[in-house]
Order: C-alpha cells, then structure tokens, then sequence
C-alpha cells in the first residue's frame, strides 16, 4: 500500500511541476490528509507512515527541481505552515507548536522531522499548491489561482487537487498582459 502511495504522490507533485510551470526558487504548498488517503474521513485516523511516504515523494521532486515546499498543518494548528527556516518569507511571524500526527498532521510532521532546521510559521504566500484530501489550501496561495486537472486524481482514496496562480490582469478583455509572467 505504502508503494503505490509513494508512487501516487510522486506522480502528482511531477504533474504539478509541469502543469503549473513552478520554476526553481518558487513555493509550493502542499496539504495532505492521511486520514483520507487511508480512506477515512479527514482528522480522523493520522497515519505518521503515510505522512511520511507523502512528504518523501513529494519532497525528492521538489527538492531535485530547486522547488521551496511549505507544508500546511491541520486545522488544530489554524493550518500554519512548516518550511525550513532558510526559505521563511521575510518577516515572517512564528508559531510555538511542533506538529505530531494528531495536532499539525502526519505530513507536517514529517515535513517538520525532515528538514534541517524547521520553523512553523503562520502563512506564505506559495506559487502553486498541491492539495491531497480537501485540505483546503486556498488561504496560503497567491491571490489569484487557476485550479489544474492533474492526471493523478487519486493518492490512496484522496482527491488531489493542483493548483498555480497568476498575477492579477488589470484592465479586463482591452488590456494587453505579459504571458511570460506566468
């Protein structure tokens, strides 16, 4: 089972690099309920093996691409974000928790155990999101966003969602906009 999950979640965050054209130096949040991936309802039944055959997956492609990845906490943590210290935005305002697998998540927890010198902060503002079991991402993304159709629909029994964003266009269909931007 845990196979076919790393090879699920590996496959999506690969889609989204792509599909969302995230280039090196951008950031990606990712959501993740295990309790959904293990077909249960969300908040429900965490799974740290999961959490961390998630994240490792997702993790080698982000990291091989130069890809900064936030990891969003549960709503127990207000749905923080954890991220390695050294890609904080500026300014950035702490959160004292440590995510375990019931109070942050699996994921998050895994995020947090794996990177060199992790800090859990309250938001970002990511380039394109990957979203596994309805975690709702939405808050932590840029402010406009186009939702992707990934191939890879499913991680375990998860939904996955991708998503990308642009900058605003200012000046409706008369307006000319650099689609190099984005």
């Amino acid at each position: 089972m845990l196979g076919s999950i790393s090879q699920a979640a590996n496959r999506a965050a690969k889609e989204l690099v792509e599909k969302a054209n995230v280039k090196s130096g951008q950031t990606v949040i990712v959501g993740c309920s295990t309790s959904e991936i293990a077909g249960f309802r969300i908040g429900t039944h965490s799974n740290a093996e999961i959490g961390v055959a998630v994240f490792d997956s997702i993790f080698e492609v982000f990291r091989d691409s130069g890809i900064i990845l936030a990891a969003q906490c549960c709503e127990h943590l207000n749905r923080a974000i954890v991220v390695d210290r050294k890609y904080a935005p500026a300014g950035f305002e702490l959160v004292n928790a440590v995510p375990t697998p019931h109070a942050g998540g699996a994921f998050a927890a895994a995020a947090y155990n794996a990177f060199t010198e992790p800090v859990v902060i309250e938001s970002i503002r990511a380039d394109a999101g990957l979203d596994i079991g309805g975690t709702m991402i939405g808050m932590h993304l840029k402010r406009v966003v186009i939702a992707l159709r990934l191939e890879t629909q499913h991680i375990g029994s998860a939904t996955v969602t991708g998503a990308r964003t642009r900058p605003p266009l200012i000046g409706g269909s008369r307006a000319e906009y650099n689609s190099k931007l984005f």
